[in-house]
């Protein structure tokens, strides 16, 4: 069973892509990121290290993809 005092764990956005299937390699992400593609909230996000937090919503290839 899950500790409700500990705090979820961050995930980056270039983890977030392949954990969804999105890139299929690390160097995919970041090659996709670094192109501009991959929008966070809304706006060009360039940081593959980006951690995200629960709310947030990645969008790639005009899909959304919450982050929870």
């Amino acid at each position: 069973m899950p500790d409700p005092n500990s705090e979820p764990r961050a995930i980056c956005l270039d983890q977030f892509l392949k954990l969804h299937g999105l890139v299929e390699t690390g160097g995919e992400a970041k090659l996709t990121i670094q192109a501009g593609q991959v929008l966070l909230n809304g706006v060009v996000e360039m940081r593959r290290r980006k951690k995200l937090s629960p709310g947030d919503v990645v969008e790639l290839r005009g899909q959304r993809y919450p982050v929870e």
